[in-house]
């Protein structure tokens, strides 16, 4: 691959619903939202704590879009490899996870902060986490999760509503029908316990863990919906390919399979 040099502007295409990212040399230029400024807190406050696994805040350009840092590697998005989908990557993920809710825990966010609606737990927020751990959102390096990346929907929730959403793009979650062939004969009950085991979530959190997978299926499915109506985008092409059903055949596959996958985690 050829350099990238300061000014050249070069699409970045992997994400489904912000349009216009670019990089430009070892930046990224995004188009700001109203949850832009309580976003950047975030992310300061992250590198204040020590972690290394987002991007850092630079600023704004002059046509008023942010600057993030690059983070160079390798995201998970299709064709996926093997390296993505083994279980050192699952456990690598999880752990990285755990030190992005320890380093968010102590973030106090501003008091006029805006976040992203979305899907939510019922339980009290903890902190604020990322809420969409998607394949093309992990950075990876030499085959092991490094970063994560695109925090738009980041917003105040649980630690386990944050793992619920890794699962359900990590484990899988999902009815095969939906996964490429790489990932349709993994051991998802194997897989649940692996990322508990090396995220370190109690045995209550562990018992609640497949219902509230349930309960975010219905209210993913909801706030998609009005969001694709009402935002447009990339949210409405989301919705046009299939966004709905699927979400839709995962919570009937998550309902015929959960007896047999809550025993993996007891």
């Amino acid at each position: 691959m050829s350099a990238v040099t300061a000014s050249e502007e070069i699409p970045l295409l992997g994400g489904d619903v912000t349009d216009g990212v670019v990089r430009v040399g070892d930046t990224v230029r995004r188009p700001v939202r109203p949850s832009t400024p309580s976003v950047h807190a975030l992310l300061r406050h992250l590198e204040a704590a020590g972690f290394d696994g987002a991007p850092r805040v630079v600023g704004l350009d002059g046509q008023g879009r942010e600057i993030l840092t690059y983070v160079d590697g390798d995201s998970a998005a299709a064709p996926l490899t093997s390296w993505a989908v083994t279980d050192e990557s699952l456990a690598a993920l999880a752990a990285l996870l755990r030190r992005f809710h320890d380093a968010s825990a102590s973030f106090v966010p501003p008091p006029d902060a805006a976040w992203e609606a979305g899907s939510n737990d019922d339980a009290a927020p903890e902190l604020i986490g990322h809420c969409d751990i998607t394949l093309d959102n992990v950075i990876f390096r030499d085959g092991l999760p490094f970063a994560l990346i695109d925090f738009d929907m980041a917003r105040p929730t649980t630690r386990l509503f944050d793992v619920v959403t890794a699962l359900r793009h990590w484990a899988p979650i999902a009815d095969p029908l939906d996964l490429e062939p790489i990932r349709r004969d993994l051991a998802v009950g194997a897989r649940l316990r692996l990322f508990c085991d090396a995220y370190g979530l109690t045995p209550r959190e562990r018992r609640r863990l497949l219902d509230l997978a349930r309960l975010r299926f219905d209210r993913s499915y909801h706030a998609m919906r009005v969001k694709a109506a009402t935002a447009g985008g990339g949210w409405a092409r989301m919705w046009a390919g299939g966004a709905g059903e699927r979400i839709r055949r995962a919570c009937v596959w998550l309902e015929t399979h959960q007896d047999e996958l809550h025993a993996h985690l007891i």
